[in-house]
């Protein structure tokens, strides 16, 4: 079965940041993601992955002022030299912590600019992206992102991510498949998954609606994740889901999947 990895922005919330990779680790998770390791000392995050020997799977670039409603800067021609300057934080970072793959969340459209100027924009901060993460031996991702729960995200199908890879042309630029995000914008869900199992480096997931956890909605992960083991992905899924009570007690469904690796692991 796939390996899954707990997401530390997401599950766990019951304790500080720092403690929760105890409680991932004692959940039996082997490996995990959050959102942004930017407001932590680089060693501080080190010590608590070396202490519960725990793998960081993943990250994302800084993607603007997320108290504020920014979802990412990428996309926002008046931001190109934070976004850049962004990228090198996230590379000294994902030195220090072992990380082999960055996610870049592209931003919500300003809808005041033609579409020509941030699609533009994009391409060219990507490009400036793949070619320092490379340098760097790191995978950079792009994500679609639902637009119910994130109005006007410029990147919310799985076509436009595709594309938007293709132009680009860079060999470390992957898709991560949220398939929460999926699920909401376009189903067809298995089929898009084996199409793309060669342009997927990360997987994300969570039921719908509600965004908890597997089992608790319309999205038949029965057949879903064994689907996706048989079709040969070997990386980790992200655990990516709000609990809908204590994250401990919502882990029972992880019970159906037993023999499966766990690790721990946004948008």
């Amino acid at each position: 079965m796939p390996k899954f990895s707990a997401n530390l922005s997401m599950l766990f919330t019951e304790v500080p940041f720092l403690d929760r990779f105890e409680l991932a680790a004692q959940a039996g998770f082997q490996a995990v993601e959050f959102l942004f390791p930017y407001d932590h000392p680089a060693q501080d995050i080190r010590q608590r992955l070396d202490d519960n020997g725990l793998q960081l799977v993943l990250h994302n670039l800084p993607a603007g002022n997320w108290d504020q409603g920014e979802r990412g800067i990428a996309c926002h021609p008046d931001r190109t030299a934070e976004f850049r300057s962004g990228v090198t934080r996230a590379i000294d970072y994902a030195q220090a912590l072992g990380v082999k793959q960055l996610n870049c969340l592209v931003g919500k459209a300003p809808t005041h600019l033609a579409d020509v100027v941030l699609h533009t924009t994009l391409v060219d901060n990507l490009r400036f992206a793949a070619k320092a993460l490379k340098d760097a031996n790191l995978r950079l991702l792009i994500e679609p992102i639902n637009t119910f729960d994130i109005p006007h995200f410029y990147i919310h199908t799985t076509a436009q991510a595709l594309r938007l890879i293709d132009e680009v042309k860079a060999d470390n630029l992957f898709l991560q498949y949220d398939i929460y995000h999926a699920q909401r914008m376009e189903g067809e869900l298995a089929n898009t998954l084996e199409k793309n199992l060669h342009r997927i480096a990360h997987i994300q997931l969570a039921d719908n609606p509600g965004r908890h956890e597997p089992g608790s909605g319309e999205i038949n992960y029965d057949f879903l994740l064994p689907f996706i083991d048989r079709i040969g992905y070997t990386g980790w899924i992200g655990c990516e889901y709000k609990p809908a009570s204590q994250t401990q007690a919502g882990l029972s469904w992880l019970d159906r999947f037993s023999h499966a690796t766990l690790s721990s692991t946004t948008v």
